[in-house]
């Protein structure tokens, strides 16, 4: 009874546990409410998870409007291409509501609704096209990228100019922007030049203008496993994750037997996959070779040598690494420097546990040599000529003493009883040959 008890408040606390990573959705029965989505951060694919939920729901109970509030640096450029079509799809008007900035990917989105609106001070723009914060990436992806903005631009009636400048530095506008810098517009720029509808202080000024003063307002906020799966996928604390993993498992690897170097290892690979997974990035075909790879490097463990089987399951693992990833760039980069980090903590943990004595449990480091006087077996060639007598009876081996040891011998091929004295005639190795003296 008491085992059940223990099962039942075990189970309970799990579920408690994981209800704090969901947040309940706010349901509104008001066929007049106004939903207010943040985009606040990085727009990464976690976030689009957030989004597109906020939508289904806004849609389930016939939102009047929604409005995008951002406070965005900017972000995943899939990301919020679909965050884009979601946006053209909905039925209700969209609006963004700039406060403080909407950059980059931002920008982008901001592009995407029905309308800008934009609080005293806020800015817009600076959309460059980068991977992982390095330079600009190759004239492809910066000219599609262009269009994407010139096109959302058109479509919300702005210029796409402006647009255009806010990708490309070498765009210049006369009393506004120099072929040496991006775009970025005030709020008051914006307004002047007609790249935003408006500068309101505050949502309810926004909802006035757009003839939905008495609206209820519904906010909604990202559920902890949104803003978990979008954490995780960060190239930053991805490759920390990646790393962490190697290294746990290096560990488990110089240790003997399985412990908690290996289920570290195991949660951190369960986190970097699970995040990626979650957030909407990779799917099961990576998360099936990750397993094939771990599947593999177990039956090498058993198998003499590095086969196939090892480098089959590294090719798996690093595939699935490879796959998990925003892009094979990001992947790339990432599985370096987590093997080159992993590699080097491996080498310096192995060089502590050395100084420490800890791998001396596990691996034998002294040498029995012949010149400490260790020998692979017992030399008895001093023997030779020496007498004894017989213990037990030799037919043709038994046991006899000789220089007041019990060693074994073997009589020359003759039957000798117990009690008789003996000679060593000739000694091989451990073999003691012996014959009677009567």
């Amino acid at each position: 009874m008491f085992k059940k008890s223990g099962v039942l408040l075990y189970l309970f606390l799990v579920l408690l546990i994981l209800s704090t990573f969901y947040t309940c959705p706010v349901v509104s029965s008001a066929s007049s409410s106004v939903y207010i989505v943040p985009v606040k951060g990085e727009i990464d694919p976690g976030w689009g998870h957030f989004l597109e939920r906020s939508l289904e729901e806004a849609e389930a109970v016939g939102a009047v409007a929604v409005v995008l509030e951002f406070d965005t640096p900017g972000g995943y450029i899939d990301t919020a291409q679909k965050a884009g079509e979601l946006l053209s799809d909905f039925c209700a008007p969209i609006y963004a509501y700039v406060k403080p900035r909407a950059l980059s990917a931002g920008a982008y989105l901001a592009l995407c609704t029905d309308g800008i609106y934009m609080a005293p001070g806020a800015m817009i723009g600076a959309a460059e096209p980068r991977i992982l914060g390095s330079e600009v990436t190759d004239e492809k992806l910066v000219s599609a990228w262009e269009a994407e903005m010139r096109g959302a631009a058109e479509k919300q009636g702005k210029d796409p100019r402006l647009a255009a400048a806010m990708v490309r530095r070498e765009i210049e506008i006369e009393d506004l922007v120099s072929g040496e810098e991006l775009l970025t517009l005030t709020a008051a720029q914006a307004e002047s030049l007609g790249f935003s509808d408006g500068t309101v202080s505050d949502i309810y000024e926004l909802l006035g203008i757009i003839g939905q003063e008495d609206a209820e307002t519904v906010r909604l906020s990202p559920s902890g496993w949104e803003k978990l799966s979008g954490w995780l996928i960060k190239p930053a604390v991805a490759t920390i994750i990646l790393s962490l993993a190697f290294i746990f498992l290096i560990l488990e690897v110089l240790t003997a037997g399985f412990g908690i170097a290996g289920l570290l290892s195991i949660l951190c690979f369960g986190l970097y996959f699970g995040g990626h997974f979650f957030a909407g990035v990779s799917g099961w075909p990576a998360i099936f070779l990750f397993l094939l790879g771990i599947v593999l490097l177990l039956v090498e463990a058993f198998i003499p040598g590095f086969g196939i089987f090892g480098l089959g399951g590294l090719v798996s693992v690093f595939a699935a690494i490879l796959l998990s990833a925003a892009s094979a760039e990001a992947g790339l980069r990432m599985l370096f420097i987590s093997i080159v980090v992993s590699i080097v903590a491996g080498y310096l943990a192995f060089k502590y546990f050395q100084r420490k004595g800890v791998l001396r449990r596990f691996i034998l480091y002294e040498a029995a040599t012949r010149e400490e006087g260790y020998s692979s077996s017992a030399d008895y060639s001093h023997l030779a000529g020496k007498r004894g007598k017989s213990i037990t009876p030799l037919r043709p081996a038994g046991i006899a003493e000789i220089e007041g040891s019990r060693l074994d011998v073997v009589s020359e091929g003759t039957y000798i009883p117990a009690g008789v004295e003996i000679e060593v005639i000739k000694v091989e190795g451990r073999r003691i040959v012996v014959r009677s003296k009567q």
